[in-house]
C-alpha cells in the first residue's frame, strides 16, 4: 500500500534575505532607478504621489520572488531518517504550490507540483520536499527545467530507488498577453529510476498524482 499525503502544501512566509551585493550585481538604488525607467516607458510619471514608493517596493518584492538564487535547495534534504519501520513503498507529496517566473517575459507561472520517491533505506521530512520545490521555483526559468532540477536533486541527495515529479501550471505570458488563452495549463513530468523503468511503480505514482 503506497503512502500519500496531499492537500494545500503552501509554505509559510519566510523572512526576506536579499542577496549580498557584489560587483557584478546591481545595487538596490540601481534596481529602483531601473523601475523608474520602466514606469516612464509605460507612459506614467514615477514622481507622482501614487508611484513615489513603487520602485523601492518592486525592488524589495523582487528580492523575495527571486530568493531562490540565494539558496541551495540541496541543503533541505541533508537531514534524513532511517527509522522507517521497514516502510518501502512510494511516498508522494501532492499539491505543493508553485510560484515561479518565466525567463522569456518575467511573468508569473503559478501552479502545483506533485513530488514522489521510492526510498531505499531513509526518508526525509515532508516539508523539506516542499522547500526544495520553493527553492528552485523562485528563479527565472522554463517549467521543463524546473521539473528536471527538482527530480535530479532529490535523486542525487537521497539516492532513492526512484523519483517522480509532475508540475501543472498556468503561464501568465499566455493567459495575460499573446494568445490570451485563459485557463490553459502546462503539464511537465520527470521520472527517474524505478518510477520510470518499472511499469507498475510508474502507474501507481501517476495514479496517485491524478487523484490529488
Amino acid at each position: 500500500m503506497a503512502s500519500k499525503i496531499h492537500g494545500n502544501s503552501s509554505l509559510a512566509c519566510h523572512e526576506l534575505h536579499p542577496h549580498a551585493h557584489s560587483p557584478s550585481r546591481p545595487s538596490q538604488a540601481e534596481a529602483e532607478a531601473a523601475v523608474r525607467v520602466l514606469i516612464e516607458w509605460a507612459g506614467d510619471d514615477p514622481s507622482r504621489e501614487g508611484l513615489l514608493d513603487t520602485p523601492a517596493r518592486v525592488a524589495r518584492s523582487y528580492g523575495e520572488l527571486f530568493s531562490g538564487y540565494g539558496e541551495d535547495p540541496r541543503r533541505h534534504l541533508e537531514r534524513t531518517f532511517e527509522e522507517v519501520g521497514g516502510y518501502e513503498d512510494l511516498i508522494v507529496l501532492s499539491n505543493i504550490r508553485v510560484v515561479s517566473f518565466c525567463e522569456h517575459h518575467m511573468l508569473p507561472v503559478i501552479g502545483r507540483a506533485h513530488v514522489g520517491y521510492l526510498p531505499r533505506n531513509r526518508v526525509v521530512g515532508i516539508s523539506k520536499l516542499a522547500r526544495v520545490v520553493r527553492g528552485f521555483a523562485k528563479r527565472l526559468q522554463i517549467q521543463e527545467k524546473l521539473t528536471a532540477d527538482i527530480a535530479q536533486t532529490i535523486q542525487d541527495v537521497l539516492d532513492p530507488l526512484g523519483v517522480g515529479v509532475v508540475i501543472e501550471a498556468e503561464h501568465s505570458c499566455m493567459t495575460l498577453r499573446g494568445v490570451d488563452t485563459a485557463g490553459s495549463m502546462l503539464s511537465t513530468s520527470r521520472l527517474l529510476g524505478v518510477i520510470r523503468d518499472d511499469g507498475r511503480t510508474r502507474d501507481e505514482f501517476l495514479r496517485m498524482v491524478r487523484q490529488a
